[in-house]
């Protein structure tokens, strides 16, 4: 359900996620995500969409003709730009905002280290999302060499995939996904009626496991990759997979 303050937030967000926002803008988005779950994920959605689009989009430069035509046009504009106020005056003008701007990096510094360790918020978070019709594959196959090459290109690492279906978790597929400031790669499986999400991206990480509003998780690090195993299952199943990955060719 959306707070009192959400309305004078939603349209911070897509700015936020583009790197647009000044300190206080950044400061005010982060302490209001912090404490809400909507827009939190809201922001996850424009986060993971900005990474899907990134990866899945060509890019060509510009012809000479339309950068010629874009300078052409911009020219005459130039005479015309109203001359700046004398740097004195600028700074005399931006002196009623230090104070605010300097409470608002100190705010910066005391959340951002509180969001970095909620990671397996985020993670279950991810999951929980992506349970949505049509939000969970998008690439659909029990095939680990058909699921492997659809990375290539859309990731800067090769996520490795196993097939686990000897052991009782078939692959289903993979996606797309946006975690720990980066983009990562999310391989599905199955287990019996439910879904098992393995996030997968480059790095080290403490072994671990919990458990989120039903959801449990299990954390390793393996051949210099990160793995974060989360699914509504038994947590002993799910700590079975992991074995399993772990020792699968």
């Amino acid at each position: 359900m959306m707070q009192p303050d959400c309305g004078d937030i939603l349209f911070l967000l897509q700015a936020d996620v583009d790197g647009q926002l000044d300190v206080a803008g950044t400061a005010a988005v982060a302490a209001h995500v912090a404490h809400c779950p909507d827009c939190a994920a809201r922001q996850a959605a424009m986060i993971g969409l900005k990474a899907r689009l990134r990866g899945g989009l060509s890019y060509h430069a510009a012809p000479d003709s339309l950068r010629a035509a874009i300078t052409a046009r911009a020219a005459p504009a130039v005479g015309h730009v109203a001359a700046l106020p004398p740097r004195r005056n600028r700074i005399g003008r931006l002196a009623p905002y230090a104070a605010s701007m300097a409470i608002a990096a100190m705010l910066m510094l005391a959340i951002l280290p509180e969001r970095g360790s909620d990671l397996p918020d985020s993670v279950v978070a991810s999951h929980i999302r992506a349970l949505q019709p049509g939000h969970l594959m998008d690439v659909v196959s029990t095939d680990q060499h058909t699921v492997k090459p659809w990375f290539d290109g859309r990731l800067d690492f090769a996520p490795p995939v196993k097939d686990l279906t000897a052991d009782g978790f078939p692959l289903t597929g993979g996606r797309l996904d946006y975690l720990a400031g980066r983009p990562v790669a999310a391989l599905t499986y199955g287990r019996a009626q439910h879904v098992i999400d393995l996030y997968v991206w480059p790095g080290n990480a403490a072994p671990g496991q919990g458990e989120r509003n039903g959801y449990h998780f299990v954390r390793w690090t393996q051949d210099g990759m990160v793995f974060w195993a989360v699914s509504d299952v038994a947590r002993a199943e799910l700590e079975s997979f992991a074995a399993r990955w772990k020792a699968g060719a």
